[in-house]
């Protein structure tokens, strides 16, 4: 008896220490492929539309700010200030960085900031970073595109989401002619965000499930009559 005994021990310490092992990878996978939240963002230029999603569980307060400023449309004749090819291209501060005039409501959610919210979420291309000043908490409206790997920024800088289409779009961005003012390599013309939209992955698919759901049973009815018309007197 005190050898099966022994032996299921080291079966439940062996499965115990697979569960660690898979828990372990699996926080691993989340770190670097967190999930994305169902809504979408769409920045529209004249070099063509860049759409991102966020990461809620990642940066919830970054994701919750951000989103509120393009539902408000403080991004709308906003611009690109930066874009420096193989790093990243940077959406300018909307307070400034706008042509057209901010409302009250606009300008109170513009001015806020919110707490750096740093993960162990990697820079690379395609990623969604705040931008800030040296203060960890100072982020607003302003930030950036990774455009390339940038590991010197991992832990530094609130990553809270990723682009989902449009590397293409900002492909034509890094083909631009610059010019560097200090620190930044900045495009010679206004990459202007001209307008702005966003919607929901889930809404969208339960609205094409609904359609064919429809369709299906429209077509299942006319059968039915068919075959009712040819069967019954």
């Amino acid at each position: 008896m005190a050898g099966v005994e022994v032996a299921i021990s080291r079966v439940w310490i062996g499965c115990l220490a697979s569960l660690l092992l898979f828990l372990s990878f699996d926080r691993a996978v989340s770190l670097h492929h967190p999930d994305l939240g169902s809504a979408r963002v769409v920045f529209q230029t004249v070099y063509g539309d860049i759409e991102f999603g966020f990461f809620p569980y990642v940066a919830p307060k970054t994701v919750e700010h951000i989103f509120k400023l393009v539902r408000l449309g403080c991004y709308n004749t906003n611009h690109f200030f930066r874009v420096d090819r193989g790093f990243v291209a940077q959406v300018a501060d909307v307070v400034g960085g706008r042509t057209a005039p901010m409302n009250e409501e606009q300008r109170l959610e513009a001015e806020k900031t919110v707490v750096g919210e740093f993960s162990k979420v990697k820079h690379v291309r395609g990623i969604l970073s705040m931008g800030r000043y040296s203060d960890p908490d100072s982020g607003s409206s302003s930030f950036s595109i990774l455009l390339g790997d940038a590991p010197h920024l991992d832990g530094q800088y609130a990553i809270f989401g990723r682009v989902t289409r449009g590397d293409d779009t900002l492909r034509k961005l890094e083909e631009l002619p610059t010019r560097r003012e200090g620190i930044f390599v900045m495009p010679t013309e206004r990459i202007t965000i001209l307008s702005t939209y966003y919607y929901d992955t889930k809404v969208e698919n339960c609205e094409r499930e609904k359609t064919i759901l429809k369709r299906r049973l429209s077509e299942s009815a006319i059968e039915i009559e068919r075959q009712r018309m040819k069967c019954l007197p």
